[in-house]
């Protein structure tokens, strides 16, 4: 299993936009082939920063996810909102206490 780690800035006007748009569609991306968790975070410096964090099960259903419609429709809409050019990092985790 690994971690997809996904930065995003948005325009202060288009934050309810973008989170309007993650609410309809979280539970589709959740539901995905090999998805594990699903998980959103506000940076509590800049509020027009987020984080998303996936676990996927194996590199290929990240890509399978990557290659599918539903996320041609989720990205075509959520890059017309940004304000920085979006960062993603794929990781593997090696401990987690819980």
């Amino acid at each position: 299993m690994f971690v997809r780690i996904v930065k995003m800035s948005f325009h202060e006007e288009n934050i309810p936009k973008f989170l309007e748009n993650f609410e309809l569609m979280k539970e589709k991306i959740r539901n995905a082939p090999g998805n594990r968790l699903l998980e959103l975070y506000q940076d509590k410096q800049n509020p027009e920063i987020f984080f998303t964090y996936s676990y996927w099960e194996t590199e290929n259903d990240l890509e399978n996810y990557r290659n599918s419609e539903l996320f041609y429709d989720v990205w075509q809409f959520t890059k017309k909102l940004f304000n920085e050019k979006p960062e993603a990092w794929s990781v593997d985790k090696l401990v987690s206490l819980v």
